[in-house]
């Protein structure tokens, strides 16, 4: 039986993240009220449904939710896919209109739309992944992506053999910013003299400026590449591949899903740091059909509930970089290792480093 992730849910406190109506008579309630009447959907963003990342992994959870169930594909379970921001609020409003008790816009540019959208339909019941947004009618799926980039960040700075590595980022924000940061302070947890080199895209789905990218790195000889970019991420891929044909020893490390078929047939995947879209999308499905559905709270994946960590495949990755993995995964869930997720907290880690 797969182990279900532990939910870490959390009030906000702070003025900015404040949810109207946070633990009101309202939780708990569901609008089918009968289980066998529940439909479930979301949105993707501009990435697409099949972008072998974050949205992939969101439709897989949603359609082991409604297989599992025995909802019908396009009637209980369904995805409308965006290919431009403009299409994420009429999206929403087109799910909301055909009676879907719970909606999910994946990703956190849909954040303000949501926010509207939630206003607008008070009745609705919507979750944000990757995003805080105010209103007792939406849940807030966060992940501490940061946590799990310190694990794949301590097997590039491992197993790099020229101690520089680089990291290739969608849009430059709050959210890819952990990933970062989480990375670097692994790299030179186990390299101090690695050097990071880093690039944003400003873009999830542009392969061709991932290949770019991933050129000048490994031009400028990096031999391990780390992308948070979606699809743009396909690209750093098609780039190591082309160079491995070559005889070139570089390699890739994947994000959001095992992405180890995304390296063959060339075997360029050293590891892919998982984040359990799917199974959150699953669990708070799954919460709302209950008639428990988290509105107005963060629901929150680390590494403690499982919700991020290293790839199973783990055939390229040498035993000592696995058991250091293990050794910190214990120090970060027990307190003894505090991950950055900011530039400033980086630069402090930095500064504590031995």
């Amino acid at each position: 039986m797969k182990k279900k992730l532990g939910l870490m849910v959390t009030a906000m406190l702070t003025a900015g993240t404040l949810l109207a109506g946070c633990g009101t008579s309202d939780e708990g309630k569901t609008s089918g009220g009968d289980k066998k009447d529940f439909k479930v959907a979301m949105v993707t963003d501009t990435g697409g449904v099949d972008d072998k990342s974050f949205n992939q992994s969101a439709w897989e959870g949603l359609q082991k939710f409604g297989k599992e169930n025995n909802l019908e594909k396009d009637k209980g379970f369904k995805y409308l896919q965006s290919t431009a921001q403009s299409d994420y609020k009429p999206n929403l409003n087109s799910l909301i209109r055909q009676k879907y008790d719970v909606v999910f816009g994946i990703g956190f540019l849909m954040g303000a739309d949501v926010e509207t959208v939630a206003k607008q339909q008070p009745d609705a019941k919507l979750a944000i992944v990757d995003m805080v947004v105010k209103g007792d009618n939406v849940a807030n799926i966060t992940f501490s992506e940061h946590e799990g980039s310190f694990l794949v960040g301590l097997v590039a700075g491992m197993q790099s053999k020229t101690n520089k590595v680089g990291f290739v980022g969608g849009v430059n924000s709050e959210l890819i910013k952990k990933f970062e940061n989480g990375f670097k302070a692994g790299v030179l947890t186990a390299n101090p003299d690695a050097e990071v080199l880093v690039q944003y895209a400003e873009d999830f789905n542009k392969a061709e400026k991932g290949q770019q990218i991933a050129n000048t790195f490994y031009q400028q000889g990096a031999d391990v590449i780390y992308h948070a970019a979606g699809g743009t991420g396909m690209g750093v891929f098609t780039e190591a591949k082309n160079r491995k044909k070559n005889g070139e020893d570089v390699w890739v490390i994947g994000v959001d899903r095992d992405q180890h078929e995304e390296g063959m047939p060339e075997n360029v995947t050293l590891t892919s740091m998982v984040k359990r879209v799917d199974q959150a999308v699953y669990e708070v499905s799954e919460q709302a059909m209950n008639g428990k559905f988290p509105g107005g709270k963060i629901v929150e994946f680390g590494l403690k509930e499982d919700g991020v960590g290293i790839a199973p495949t783990q055939d390229n990755v040498d035993k000592d970089a696995l058991k250091s993995v293990e050794d910190y995964k214990k120090k970060i869930i027990g307190g003894e290792v505090k991950v950055p997720k900011t530039d400033a907290e980086f630069e402090e880690f930095k500064k504590n480093l031995k």
